[in-house]
């Protein structure tokens, strides 16, 4: 699937983002698109919209889909973007980005400031090489970038979260294809420079999470899942013969039979839980199928079935319908053998030899 619709905390990255563009008062979003993902990406969005929203009931935003033919680069998204854009200023926000940025205040001091043709998200990072950098002047505001540096000027990594005026129409035209041949955003910003304009910085001092392997993403469910706040279990909870501790936020019409659960852990929809050990930072999709299993710092996604698992899970990523079958019995606790993790992709299937 498209990294973009990998969930964390049973939530596609892209539904964190539309929710942090909506929580901000954006009305309009324009959705770049590829031919080989646009239909799953158009159909994730449509989902996205009919769900319920909390703070604003029935007024998610609107959202048109835009295709991108080729992977010409970011600046050449924005250029595909410019009918809809139009002269409005605008928020450039890239959809496999997990970051917890109060877009609202962002966007609010953007355009209080009509002199800014761009207002760039920077966040302090370990390995800087890995990233486009900015370098600030004295007054804070950038005076160069530089992408993916062999002998980086500073530790300022461009994030994914740009904010432009029109300005930038002008300069992408004036820049050429770099040596991957992609019209860089990078390159664009740094003609605006060039071209005198204002570029702002803002310093993040929250956390930014990449998510393109399997630690990231891990990583970033880890801390999503910190971040969730109490809820209500139900009231029959008891007649389970089930222990809960720690914050749990378990799904609509889950059935648990003598499991222990510590969280912080999601459990989504339609779930049967049947003599299962979950650890913290756990999330599970919806209609899993558990039984005799233990597992921890995991994340599992739609109908995944464990039957029986002898070696407790760990640190796992394992895909849409994935069945785990183990072959040892059904009163295996899941800790006979140790520990594993695993990486599954959707659709696999592993049995347990004896």
């Amino acid at each position: 699937m498209p990294k973009q619709l990998v969930p964390v905390a049973n939530q596609p990255i892209l539904h964190h983002v539309l929710n942090s563009i909506a929580a901000a008062n954006i009305q309009d979003i324009g959705i770049i698109t590829n031919p080989e993902t646009a239909p799953q990406i158009e159909a994730s969005v449509r989902a996205w919209q009919a769900q319920p929203e909390q703070s604003h009931p029935n007024k998610r935003p609107e959202c048109v889909f835009i295709a991108q033919a080729k992977p010409l680069g970011l600046a050449h998204a924005v250029q595909c973007a410019q009918a809809f854009l139009g002269n409005a200023p605008f928020v450039m926000y890239l959809g496999d980005n997990l970051i917890n940025v109060d877009l609202d205040a962002l966007l609010k001091a953007f355009l209080a400031a009509p002199e800014q043709a761009a207002s760039l998200l920077l966040k302090h990072v370990e390995h800087p090489q890995q990233f486009g950098v900015a370098v600030l002047d004295d007054a804070g505001r950038v005076k160069q970038l530089i992408e993916k540096p062999k002998l980086p000027p500073s530790h300022l990594a461009l994030v994914g979260v740009y904010l432009f005026r029109p300005a930038i129409f002008n300069a992408i035209a004036q820049i050429q294809p770099s040596a991957r041949g992609e019209l860089e955003i990078t390159d664009a910003i740094q003609k605006l420079i060039d071209l005198q304009h204002a570029v702002h910085a803002y310093i993040h001092p929250g956390w930014w999470l990449d998510t393109g392997k399997k630690d990231d993403l891990l990583q970033a469910s880890q801390v999503v899942l910190s971040e969730l706040t109490p809820k209500a279990l139900p009231d029959d909870l008891s007649q389970t013969q089930s222990t809960l501790s720690g914050v749990i936020h378990l799904g609509r019409q889950c059935i648990l039979n003598h499991c222990t659960i510590t969280g912080p852990v999601l459990i989504a929809d339609h779930c049967t839980l049947n003599h299962v050990t979950i650890g913290p930072n756990t999330s599970i999709g919806h209609h899993a199928q558990l039984s005799h299993c233990t597992l921890q710092e995991s994340v599992l996604l739609d109908h995944c079935q464990i039957n029986g698992w002898p070696a407790r899970i760990t640190h796992s990523l394992i895909g849409e319908n994935v069945l785990l079958n183990g072959n040892a019995g059904v009163n295996i606790t899941g800790n006979a053998l140790g520990e594993q993790q695993l990486v599954l992709a959707n659709d696999s299937r592993l049995d347990w030899q004896v």
